[in-house]
């Protein structure tokens, strides 16, 4: 098993998802040592929710699975890139593709993106 620092940070490390054709970064959570287990021995992603103190199989109420196409860990080894294939069209709970979809602008953020769908309606109150 390949060894990343979670010590280091307090048990959690953060993780990118990065679609793997496009290169378009989709969002930033954070794992785990069983979340990082699972996602090597499943090809999916799992998470850590730090809102939910519990563990998180991307898309597990969305449908919008993440499939590892690659991991890439940093030189500490207390940060992981998955390039992954998006099964879904949206990689955020507020229903853009990508949790980045704000761009700051003088003080303000304006939104750059489109709603694919609507989280009322895929998560009811259980964001």
């Amino acid at each position: 098993m390949i060894e990343l620092d979670f010590e280091k940070t307090g048990g959690l490390i953060p993780a990118i998802a990065q679609d793997y054709k496009t290169g378009e970064v989709l969002m930033m959570a954070f794992i785990n040592r069983e979340s990082w287990e699972l996602t090597l021995k499943t090809g999916v992603v799992h998470y850590w929710s730090r809102s939910r103190g519990k563990l998180w199989k991307k898309g597990e109420s969305s449908g919008n699975v993440q499939e590892v196409k690659e991991i890439r860990v940093d030189c500490d080894s207390d940060c992981v890139l998955f390039k992954i294939n998006q099964i879904g069209e949206a990689a955020c709970h507020t229903g853009f593709r990508s949790c980045f979809y704000r761009v700051v602008q003088g003080d303000t953020l304006k939104e750059d993106g489109v709603k694919v769908f609507d989280p009322e309606k895929v998560y009811g109150d259980n964001k």
